[in-house]
């Protein structure tokens, strides 16, 4: 059986002359299914809408949306309690060349896919990550959004074959720290957490926004802003955050090594409370 649904359908086929087959015209979320339901739901959707609008793409209408992630769960076979659901938008046929029509009618594509933990000594002892030789390019129009075009996280991930890496840390081409190639980054100094602004490159993932949401009601001093890359070194704890994983302290970077400090796990609890069940270490 085909697990996708394409604009409500069951099918395994988009059109060639689609514009994310083309021009990557269009974007993505990836979603964590716990307990049969879309973790922050309703954060995945407004960053949806947020980038349709900033890409000049028709939003879905949640609703419908909502009602085809359950469908498409229900044909998935994946365990409901534990699974990731992936939603992409694109700007759907068109001509060739880069100028979108402007009666282009959007391809809207879920699927769910089996998921599993990750081990828990992850949480319990920290990962391991590298810096990527991979750099982002800077495009402030894209930035924060996810965008069909991951090529750069793809190049980095490729760095990682053959290693004990869990993630790579990727810089801007200004040598600024921006995120992981698949997670956020956070910074704590002298029990001050410091997260790099996404403001020229990068995607501002879910769970930071959680983070953050978390800092400010629990009153934990914290920044956003541009972290040169041999900051890292110089932290006293290092976290890396995504919608998947949740949480994962980082025990090292290159040659410095790190523990998960009082706020790392002040984050982790608190983040417990919140539904983040597999950030309990």
């Amino acid at each position: 059986m085909n697990n996708w649904l394409i604009n409500g359908e069951a099918g395994d086929a988009i059109k060639i002359d689609d514009r994310a087959v083309q021009y990557g015209d269009g974007l993505f979320e990836t979603i964590a299914i716990r307990c049969a339901e879309p973790r922050f739901w309703p954060l995945h959707f407004e960053r949806l809408q947020n980038g349709c609008a900033r890409l000049s793409l028709g939003a879905p209408d949640e609703a419908q949306l909502k009602h085809e992630l359950h469908m498409a769960l229900q044909i998935s076979g994946a365990d409901p309690e534990f699974a990731v659901a992936k939603i992409i938008i694109t700007a759907g046929q068109g001509p060739r060349g880069y100028r979108r029509p402007r009666d282009c009618t959007n391809t809207r594509m879920v699927r769910v896919f089996a998921s599993r933990p990750r081990p828990r000594s992850d949480y319990e002892n920290g990962v391991a990550v590298t810096r990527c030789q991979t750099r982002l390019a800077q495009q402030p129009q894209l930035a924060g959004i996810k965008t069909l075009n991951r090529l750069e996280q793809v190049l980095g991930q490729n760095e990682l074959h053959d290693t004990e890496f869990a993630e790579g840390l990727m810089l801007d081409t200004d040598d600024r720290l921006v995120c992981g190639t698949m997670s956020n980054v956070f910074l704590v100094k002298k029990n001050k957490v410091y997260t790099p602004a996404i403001t020229r490159c990068g995607v501002s993932g879910v769970m930071r926004r959680k983070i953050i949401e978390i800092m400010e009601a629990r009153h934990i001093e914290y920044e956003v802003i541009d972290i040169g890359r041999d900051t890292v070194s110089s932290a006293d704890e290092l976290f890396l955050s995504n919608s998947q994983f949740g949480l994962l302290p980082v025990r090292q970077y290159e040659e410095t090594r790190f523990a998960a400090g009082e706020q790392t796990l002040r984050i982790m609890r608190a983040l417990v409370e919140q539904g983040v069940t597999e950030s309990s270490a």
